[in-house]
């Protein structure tokens, strides 16, 4: 099978970049950066290859993060380990979270080490729990990747996969969006560190998050995890991207006539909100905010007020109008499933970190937004990044020898003899449909997902059965189809889960049930397939309570 950028690329004079490496990253936020230090770290050769411009692109560089950091004492690692149990119905494994309380208290210290410049307290003590600069944090990654000798590919997204006979993955094939150039990286091994798909909702640093990952490592074989706990909405100006929900903590909330919604909050009361957004708008003032508080909130994150500046809006005296923005699995906490320790998946050769790896395993089916995922990122970024290394570094010096092929087919394979062809927007359009609505995938019914599934299953043959998109097109057509591919591993897997559990919402069975006490891996394109998981280390003498 040939794809189009391959085919056309033997048809004209489009230059070619051909590399050679022992690590592939894809993937250009704190997880890829991680990943791409610690290979190079082990002494390995390591290529990164990023969609946007490494440093800058993701959620985490542009809006700025708390992070579960926890000082070894056990009564404080015991509580954060606790507080997230209940919430995530139990699906969160102490050995994992565990292990990332250690590495992250690990890296962060070494990220002080390295000159970051974590705030003090009135002591001068450092406040390592905060990560608000992440601009100056992400400037710091590309500065050590850098350094270490990481080749770095910006504005370069991939496209496919590359597979040696025995389905090992071998490289990946992609094109240089500012240039036009293809590119070709053969390697020992890869890990994809590409984030989570928010399905192109505005949210803030979230437009380059489009499930590719999940796509490509689905056309190798790997297999996903806890796709159902994927519908994490979060507060925004509805003039804005900015997704800041710590504010709103100090919001009271209103209808358009002034009067205040009883019960609406930025946490417990966000499905009150949603339900009326649902047929009015709802308006937000930070009114519970004190003079000292509002002077806090101005110096934290200037970003969350610039939005409000532009508008001549005070935000603590004036009524503005919000919305909640889908924020899919990045907020969420489905993702590819890895299988041991060092962050490997299914697929020899084939490594997942940060958003684009399942959090279950410190979140269970909770949103890991924020801290957990931040911890989450450094941790499994550099586990994935040294585990890589010493993987391509078995394989010795005749791993790029590999007889290899290109693993893409939806939306740029040559094959199909079909005249029919696809149009990307509209299909992301279609997808949009799906999953935006609060009535869908907040408030989830068996009818609702069914005819839910049902039209996504319709876009998907409808790629599957149209001719391949032109060379310009195939980034957004793969975008698009690994959104589709997405989205029906979320509903597949929310109809197989009939309960409400962690984040799964399900109005037809709002209790949670003992008996789905397990976690469900879901897989396939053409064919997409769930069933469940026994946990490794279920939780036996613990009370499970909805909450």
């Amino acid at each position: 099978m040939v794809s189009a950028y391959q085919s056309e690329l033997s048809n004209s004079s489009t230059s070619f970049l051909e590399l050679e490496t022992d690590v592939l990253v894809i993937g250009g936020g704190p997880s890829a950066t991680w990943a791409a230090w610690n290979a190079a770290a082990q002494g390995a050769r390591v290529v990164l290859v990023d969609k946007g411009y490494c440093g800058t692109s993701g959620a985490t560089a542009p809006s700025g993060t708390g992070v579960w950091y926890v000082p070894p004492d056990p009564q404080q690692r015991e509580a954060a380990m606790a507080s997230r149990e209940a919430l995530g119905g139990f699906l969160s494994e102490r050995s994992w979270m565990e292990r990332v309380l250690d590495q992250t208290y690990t890296n962060l210290n070494k990220l002080s080490d390295w000159g970051y410049p974590f705030p003090v307290d009135d002591e001068g003590n450092p406040h390592r729990r905060s990560l608000q600069q992440a601009h100056d944090y992400m400037r710091l990654m590309r500065k050590k990747i850098t350094k270490a000798g990481v080749k770095i590919l910006d504005h370069s997204p991939a496209l496919e996969l590359l597979v040696d006979a025995q389905g090992s993955v071998a490289g990946a094939k992609g094109i240089r969006r500012q240039t036009g150039e293809r590119w070709t990286v053969r390697a020992g091994a890869v890990v994809i560190a590409t984030g989570g798909c928010a399905f192109l909702s505005k949210a803030l640093g979230c437009n380059v998050l489009t499930g590719d990952g999940y796509l490509m490592a689905a056309e190798a074989g790997a297999e996903m995890s806890g796709m159902e706990f994927s519908n994490a909405y979060a507060l925004s100006p509805a003039f804005s991207s900015v997704t800041k929900g710590a504010y709103y903590r100090w919001a009271t909330f209103y209808y358009e006539d002034g009067t205040e919604i009883e019960g609406a909050g930025s946490q417990k009361g966000r499905s009150i909100i949603a339900r009326i957004l649902l047929t009015q708008p709802v308006y937000a003032c930070l009114d519970k905010a004190t003079p000292e508080i509002q002077a806090m909130l101005r110096t934290v994150q200037h970003n969350f007020l610039l939005p409000f500046y532009r508008m001549g809006i005070d935000p603590f005296t004036q009524r503005f109008p919000v919305t909640l923005r889908l924020e899919g699995t990045v907020r969420g906490t489905g993702g590819i499933r890895i299988v041991d320790e060092t962050c490997a998946t299914t697929v020899k050769g084939l490594y997942a970190a940060g958003d684009a790896a399942t959090r279950e395993l410190i979140c269970g089916g909770f949103t890991g937004g924020g801290s957990h995922n931040a911890a989450w990122a450094t941790s499994s970024g550099y586990w994935a990044g040294e585990a890589a290394a010493i993987y391509a570094q078995k394989l010795g010096t005749k791993a790029n020898q590999r007889s290899v092929r290109g693993l893409g087919e939806a939306a740029i394979s040559t094959s199909n003899t079909s005249r029919r062809s696809f149009n990307p927007s509209e299909v992301i359009k279609g997808v949009q449909a799906e999953v935006f609505p609060y009535d869908r995938n907040m408030f989830r019914t068996e009818k609702g997902l069914t005819e839910s599934l049902g039209r996504l299953d319709d876009l998907w043959k409808e790629i599957r059965n149209s001719e391949a998109v032109s060379e310009e097109q195939a980034v957004q057509a793969r975008e698009a189809t690994a959104m589709v591919a997405t989205a029906r591993w979320m509903y597949a897997s929310a109809l197989e889960r009939k309960e409400t559990r962690g984040m799964h919402k399900h109005l037809d069975y709002p209790e949670q049930d003992p008996n789905q006490y397990h976690r469900l891996v879901s897989g396939g394109l053409d064919q997409v397939w769930v069933k469940p998981q026994k946990l490794k280390n279920a939780i036996k003498d613990r009370e499970l309570v909805t909450l």
